[in-house]
C-alpha cells in the first residue's frame, strides 16, 4: 500500500513539473548520481534474479531516459574529480557495471555504444581466465530452473537428504550446502565446476548447453581487452569477488586484480567497488595503502563533495524499479524521499 501511494505521488509530482525544478536546482547540480548495474539477461536471468539482472529492453529504456532528461553523463573518473572541486554540470550521472560478465559484452555494451554512454566496468578477474560459470550463481540458477521439483539425495556432492526446490528458502539451502562444502574442501575453480556439472545431471539440466551460451560467465581476456581499447573504463572489483577480513589477504585481492587488469588493458586501475556492497571501516585504510582513489558501495544516495571518496553511495537499478522511480532519481527527487539509504543486509559492522 505504501509503495503504491509513493508511485502515485511520483506521477503527480512529475506532471506538476517538480521533477524538472529539482533537476535544474543548484542542490542537484552539487550532487552526482552513480548508477549501478550488474547483468543484462541473455535469456531469463532477470526472472531468476530481478535485483541483479535487467532485460535488454529495460536497459534500453533507462538509457533513453538519460537522453530524454538531458542528463550530463560523465566518465566516472572525471565525474568524481569535478564533484571534488564542485564543478559538476547539470544533472550529472556516472554509469557503472559490476562484475564484468559476458552478458555485458553481448547485451549491454552495444546499447551503451548506441546511446554514446561512457561506462565503468568493475571487473573481477579470476573467472576471466576460466571459461566456466561462476559456481554459486550457476547452482542457484539451475535450481531455480527446476523450482517445481523435489531433488533426491546426491551424496557425491554433499546433498545427503532430499531437497525441496519449490521455495526460495529450499533452493538457498542447497546452494549454501554446496558452497560451504566447496570451501571446507578447498576446491579449485575447476573442481567446483565439476560439482556444478554433477548437480546439473541430477536436475536433468543441460550443463553443456548453459556453458556454451556463457550464461553467468565473465568476459574472457580478449573481450576485456577489446572493450578497453574501445573506451570502456575497467576498474577494480577484487580478483576473486571477495573481501577478506585479513588485511594481507584483502590487499592481495586488490594487487592481483590490478595486475590482471593492467595486463589486459595497459592501464593502472585506481577506482574500486566493494563486491556485493560489503564493507568494513578498516577496509578504507587498506584501500588507501593500495593507492585507491575511490570506492563505491551499494548504499543508496547521491554522492556529494564532502563524502568519503572510499564510501560512495550509488543507485542500484533493478528490474523491480519502475520508470517513474528511475526518472525521480535522475532528477534528484528520489534521493530526497528515499526511505532506506544504508543497505542493511550488505553492510558489515566490525565487532569492537
Amino acid at each position: 500500500m505504501l509503495r503504491k501511494a509513493k508511485l502515485a505521488s511520483l506521477v503527480v509530482l512529475r506532471r506538476a513539473g517538480v521533477f524538472h525544478r529539482v533537476a535544474d536546482s543548484q542542490w542537484r547540480r552539487n550532487r552526482l548520481l552513480i548508477l549501478c548495474y550488474h547483468g543484462t539477461s541473455l535469456e531469463d536471468e532477470h526472472e531468476w534474479r530481478p535485483a541483479l539482472y535487467l532485460a535488454p529492453r529495460l536497459l534500453e529504456q533507462r538509457l533513453q531516459a538519460l537522453r530524454d532528461t538531458a542528463c550530463s553523463i560523465l566518465p566516472l573518473g572525471e565525474a568524481l574529480q569535478r564533484l571534488k572541486v564542485r564543478d559538476l554540470p547539470p544533472r550529472s550521472v556516472a554509469v557503472t557495471f559490476d562484475d564484468g560478465t559476458y552478458d555485458f559484452y553481448r547485451q549491454a555494451y552495444p546499447l551503451l555504444k548506441k546511446f554514446s554512454v561512457p561506462v565503468t566496468v568493475y571487473q573481477t578477474t579470476y573467472y576471466c581466465d576460466h571459461a566456466m560459470p561462476v559456481f554459486n550463481l550457476i547452482c542457484s540458477y539451475m535450481l531455480w530452473k527446476r523450482r517445481v521439483d523435489r531433488l533426491g539425495p546426491v551424496p557425491e556432492i554433499g546433498l545427503t537428504g532430499p531437497s525441496d526446490l519449490r521455495t526460495q528458502m529450499g533452493r538457498h539451502r542447497v546452494v549454501r550446502i554446496l558452497v560451504e562444502g566447496s570451501e571446507r574442501e578447498n576446491l579449485t575453480g575447476i573442481q567446483k565446476n565439476e560439482v556444478a556439472a554433477r548437480l546439473a545431471a541430477a536436475l536433468g539440466v543441460d550443463y553443456g548447453g548453459l556453458t556454451a551460451k556463457r550464461i553467468l560467465q565473465l568476459m574472457n581476456p580478449n573481450e576485456v581487452a577489446e572493450i578497453a581499447k574501445d573506451g570502456v573504463d575497467i576498474q577494480l572489483h577484487t580478483h576473486r569477488h571477495r573481501t577478506p577480513d585479513n588485511e594481507s589477504l584483502f590487499r592481495r585481492e586488490i594487487v592481483d586484480n590490478r595486475e590482471r587488469i593492467q595486463s589486459l588493458t595497459g592501464t593502472n586501475a585506481r577506482h574500486f567497488c566493494y563486491p556485493s556492497g560489503v564493507y568494513r571501516k578498516e577496509f578504507v585504510a587498506w584501500l588507501e595503502k593500495e593507492n585507491v582513489l575511490s570506492a563505491t558501495t551499494c548504499d543508496v544516495g547521491l554522492a556529494q563533495a564532502g563524502d568519503n571518496p572510499l564510501l560512495l553511495s550509488r543507485l542500484v537499478d533493478t528490474t523491480g524499479r519502475t520508470q517513474v522511480e528511475f526518472e525521480s532519481w535522475l532528477a534528484g527527487l528520489g534521493a530526497m524521499i528515499a526511505f532506506r539509504r544504508i543497505t542493511p543486509q550488505r553492510y558489515v559492522v566490525p565487532e569492537d
